[in-house]
C-alpha cells in the first residue's frame, strides 16, 4: 500500500459541478486541496441537458456567483444561446437560461482548476474512505494509493453503484458509460451510512444534419446584455447565438411506445430506483396521460463543434430499436439518425437526514457531501451545495463558525434546509414554489443578499467587491434622486403620462411615486426628467422591482422577522428530547434523528406538529430559568 507523500487539507471526490465548486472554494480560501475524478476528460461534464438556469435554478447560479463561485463565469464564457424566461410574469420567477457549449464548458472549467495554485487535479477511482475514531483521515483508490486529508468532500454524482439501463440490457457504469463507483458505496455502508436508490434518465442524441428544421418552430435566443455573473453586467451580449427548435410527439409516437410498453424497464421491474417527478421519461408521460396527444420536444445544440443534438423532453430507457422507431414519427425527425440512445441510470444516494446544515455528516467528523449524492437533480443544485461544502470545510479548518444560509437568504439555503430537515424520497429539484420568501430571493438582487458574505469569507475578489460597492452606491444615489425630484402637474407632463397609458397629475409628486406605476419604465422617467443619470441595466432592474413591489417586499420582510425569531432560538447540542414533556412519540423520534439546529428548523421536520413546538419552547424557557 502506497501512501501519497503530499498530505492535503481538503480532498474532493469527484469533479462534477459540485466537486468543482467545492474544490475551488476551499483552495481559494487558502487550503491545499486535491480533486480525484474517475476521468479527467469529464471534468464539469454535462451528461444530460447542455444548459444552465431556468426558474430557481438560474437563481442558484446567480447566488453561486454572488458568493464568489465559478459556475456563472463558466457559463457566460461558453454559452451559445441565452434567454430570459417568464418575462410576462413577476420578477420573483424571471430567470436566465443558457445553452452551453458542453465541450467548451468542460475544457474551461478544467483549465480553471488546473491553474488554481492551491489545487491538485488527479485521475483516480476512490474505493474507500479512511476513518479513525469517528474522524475522516483520507481516501483510498482502486490502484491502492492512500491520500491523507483533514477534510473530505464526497461529490460522486450518479456514479455510486451506477447502472445503465437500455431496454432489456443493463450494465454497471456511470454517465456516458464511465466506470461505476461500486466499492465506495460499500465503504459508506460499512461506515454506518444509510443509502437509497434513485434513478434518472437522458434522451437520445441525434445528428443535426438529418433534421428537417423547416418543419419545426425556431426558438431563438434573446439579444442584449444577458449574463449570469454580476461581473459581466453591461457587457455586449453574445453574438451568433444558435437557435433551439420546438417539435412535438404525436399519436403515432405514442402508439409505438404503447405497443412496446412491456419492454420498458420502468414498467417491467428492471428499474428499482425512484425517478424524478419533474422530468419523467416519455414512456411514463404516455402512460400517465393517455388522453394527451402530444408532448413538447426541444431540439437543443450540444456544441459548436459537433452535430449532436439533445432532445429535451424525451428521456427514455426503451430498447434502442423502439427509440429509433418512435423518433422517426416526430415532425422534423422523419429521417433522423440516432447517434446515441437514451438510457436510464440507477445510483446510490445518501439519506440526507444524516447531514448537518453545514453539509458535514453527523457521525463522521470532517466528511462532507454535496450534489446528486445528496439526492438532488441538476447541475445548479449540485454547484450550490458544493460551494457551501467547500466553504464550510475551509471554515472548519480555520476554526471559524460555519456558513449556514437560511431560507430567507438564498435558494441555496432553501435547498439545503429541505434536504437536511425533511430528506427526499425522489430526486430533488429546486422550484420557485419551494421558497416562501421568493420575492426577496430574486436573481437580480443575489449580489445584495450574498456578496458581503462572499467577501467576508474571502472568496470575492477585490475587483468583484469593488464592482459590487460601485453598484450599491449607484442604487442609493439614484434612489435618493427619485425621492427628491418633484414633478409638477404641467400640461406637458400630463401629456407625456397619458401617452404612456398612465393617468395625469393634479399635484406635485416625486419621480419615485411616478415610477411606482406599473406602466411606467425607466425610459419613461427620462422623458419626464432628461437630466437623470445614465445607469446600468442591473441598477434599473433592482430599482424598478424595489419601488414597484415596495408594499409586498415590506410585508415579506415582516414575515421574515417572525421566521428569524424561531431560527435564532438555537437548540443546545446536548438537549435530551426524552426529557421534554408532552412531546408525541413520533416527534421525539424525528427530533432525535435530525438533531435540528434551531426551533425554526425543528418546526419544518415532517411529523413535528405546532403543539410539539409549543412543548419544546416551554421546556427551553423552564430550562433557561432553572439555569
Amino acid at each position: 500500500m502506497f501512501v501519497y507523500p503530499q498530505s492535503y487539507q481538503v480532498i474532493v471526490i469527484g469533479a462534477g459541478h459540485a466537486g468543482c465548486e467545492a474544490a475551488l472554494s476551499a483552495a481559494k480560501m487558502g487550503f491545499k486541496t486535491l480533486v480525484l475524478t474517475i476521468d479527467l476528460d469529464h471534468v464539469a461534464f454535462m451528461p444530460c441537458n447542455p444548459s444552465l438556469g431556468g426558474p430557481a435554478k438560474g437563481h442558484i447560479v446567480r447566488e453561486i456567483d454572488a458568493l464568489g463561485g465559478e459556475m456563472g463565469h463558466n457559463i457566460d464564457a461558453t454559452m451559445i444561446q441565452v434567454r430570459m424566461l417568464n418575462t410576462r410574469k413577476g420578477p420573483a420567477v424571471q430567470a436566465l437560461r443558457a445553452q452551453a457549449d458542453k465541450k467548451k464548458y468542460h475544457l474551461r472549467m478544467k483549465k480553471v482548476l488546473e491553474e488554481e495554485s492551491n489545487l491538485d487535479l488527479k485521475q483516480g477511482l476512490v474505493t474507500k474512505i479512511l476513518v479513525e475514531e469517528g474522524k475522516i483521515r483520507g481516501v483510498e483508490t482502486a490502484t491502492g494509493i492512500k491520500y491523507l486529508g483533514q477534510k473530505v468532500i464526497l461529490t460522486t454524482g450518479t456514479f455510486l453503484r451506477g447502472r445503465i439501463i437500455i431496454g432489456e440490457k443493463t450494465f454497471e457504469a456511470g454517465p456516458n458509460q464511465q466506470l461505476s463507483a461500486k466499492e465506495l458505496s460499500r465503504s459508506l455502508q460499512e461506515n454506518g451510512f444509510t443509502l437509497k436508490r434513485f434513478k434518472t434518465g437522458t434522451p437520445p442524441r441525434v445528428l443535426g444534419r438529418t433534421i428537417d428544421y423547416e418543419k419545426t418552430e425556431p426558438q431563438p435566443g434573446h439579444s442584449g446584455s444577458l449574463f449570469f455573473s454580476f461581473m459581466h453586467e453591461g457587457r455586449e451580449g453574445i453574438q451568433g447565438q444558435l437557435p433551439c427548435h420546438l417539435t412535438h410527439t404525436n399519436p403515432r409516437t405514442h402508439a409505438i411506445i404503447n405497443e412496446n410498453i412491456h419492454r420498458a424497464p420502468l414498467f417491467s421491474g428492471v428499474i428499482e430506483g425512484t425517478g424524478p417527478r419533474y422530468c419523467p421519461s416519455i414512456e411514463d408521460k404516455v402512460v400517465s396521460f393517455p388522453n394527451k396527444n402530444s408532448h413538447q420536444i426541444f431540439i437543443e445544440p450540444e456544441s459548436l463543434s459537433t452535430q449532436e443534438m439533445y432532445l429535451s423532453g424525451l428521456p427514455t430507457s426503451l430498447p434502442e430499436d423502439v427509440q429509433f422507431s418512435f423518433l422517426r414519427t416526430i415532425t422534423g425527425l422523419e429521417r433522423v439518425d440516432m447517434v446515441r440512445p437514451g438510457y436510464a441510470i440507477e445510483y446510490d444516494v445518501i439519506d440526507t437526514r444524516q447531514l448537518n446544515l453545514t453539509l458535514e455528516t453527523m457521525h463522521i467528523e470532517g466528511l462532507f457531501t454535496a450534489g446528486q449524492v445528496n439526492g438532488t437533480s441538476g447541475y445548479e443544485e449540485a454547484g450550490g451545495q458544493g460551494l457551501i461544502a467547500g466553504i464550510n470545510a475551509a471554515l472548519s479548518l480555520k476554526g471559524e463558525a460555519p456558513l449556514i444560509l437560511d431560507r430567507a437568504q438564498a435558494y441555496i439555503g432553501v435547498l439545503i434546509d429541505d434536504l437536511v430537515t425533511k430528506g427526499t424520497e425522489e430526486p430533488y429539484r429546486m422550484l420557485t414554489s419551494r421558497a416562501e420568501y421568493r420575492l426577496l430571493l430574486r436573481q437580480d438582487n443575489a449580489d445584495q443578499r450574498l456578496s458581503p458574505l462572499g467577501r467576508k469569507i474571502g472568496l470575492l475578489s477585490d475587483n468583484q467587491w469593488k464592482l459590487f460597492q460601485e453598484k450599491q452606491q449607484e442604487i442609493e444615489m439614484v434612489l435618493g434622486l427619485l425621492e427628491k425630484i418633484q414633478v409638477k402637474p404641467t400640461p406637458e407632463v400630463n401629456e407625456i403620462l397619458q401617452e404612456k397609458g398612465s393617468g395625469g397629475l393634479n399635484k406635485p409628486v416625486s419621480l419615485k411615486e411616478i415610477f411606482r406605476r406599473p406602466e411606467i419604465t425607466w425610459v419613461d422617467l427620462l422623458d419626464l426628467e432628461p437630466e437623470l443619470p445614465k445607469i446600468r441595466k442591473g441598477v434599473q432592474e433592482q430599482l424598478e422591482t424595489t419601488i414597484k413591489y415596495e408594499g409586498y417586499i415590506e410585508r415579506q420582510k415582516r414575515e421574515i422577522e417572525h421566521f428569524k425569531k424561531l431560527e435564532n432560538k438555537l437548540l443546545p447540542d446536548e438537549i435530551n428530547y426524552e426529557e421534554v414533556p408532552n412531546l408525541r412519540t413520533e416527534a421525539r423520534e424525528k427530533l432525535k434523528a435530525v438533531r435540528p439546529r434551531s426551533v425554526g428548523q425543528a418546526g419544518r421536520i415532517n411529523g413535528v406538529s405546532p403543539a410539539d413546538i409549543t412543548s419544546l419552547l416551554i421546556f427551553l424557557e423552564r430550562k433557561k430559568r432553572n439555569d
